[in-house]
């Protein structure tokens, strides 16, 4: 446990930023899916530029791209911490991992709802509008 009486340090602070960096190159470079959501999410930041999304609409993407991420991150954490507890099969763990996976999927088909509900009425208003 750690000793409360320490002083606040800024200098602390600002190298804890280094682990949270780290943390999401160790993401990137060894779990695959987070990658794809990578590239989903710099698609839809593209397509918020080309489109001209609202700004409310900017925060929804926002807020979308970050529960993906998010609950990836969370998904890939426990499942390291369940593979380095519990190397072989356990019943348990095994539920544990499909729970999060569960939770980025959820996640996932959320953020596809939204994408096509901000989307799509602006894509179809170019393909059909007669100017």
């Amino acid at each position: 446990m750690k000793d409360i009486s320490t002083k606040f340090s800024i200098r602390k602070r600002l190298a804890s930023f280094k682990f949270a960096f780290s943390g999401l190159v160790s993401l990137l470079k060894h779990e695959h899916n987070s990658r794809l959501h990578l590239l989903a999410a710099l698609l839809v930041i593209t397509m918020g530029f080309i489109f001209g999304v609202s700004r409310a609409e900017w925060m929804i993407l926002v807020l979308i791209i970050a529960m993906v991420f998010i609950t990836e991150i969370l998904n890939s954490a426990i499942e390291s911490l369940a593979d380095y507890v519990s190397p072989q099969y356990n019943l348990i763990i095994k539920r544990v991992k499909d729970y999060c996976a569960a939770a980025v999927l959820i996640a996932s088909i959320a953020s596809v709802i939204v994408g096509v509900i901000i989307f799509l009425p602006k894509i179809v208003h170019i393909l059909f509008s007669s100017n």
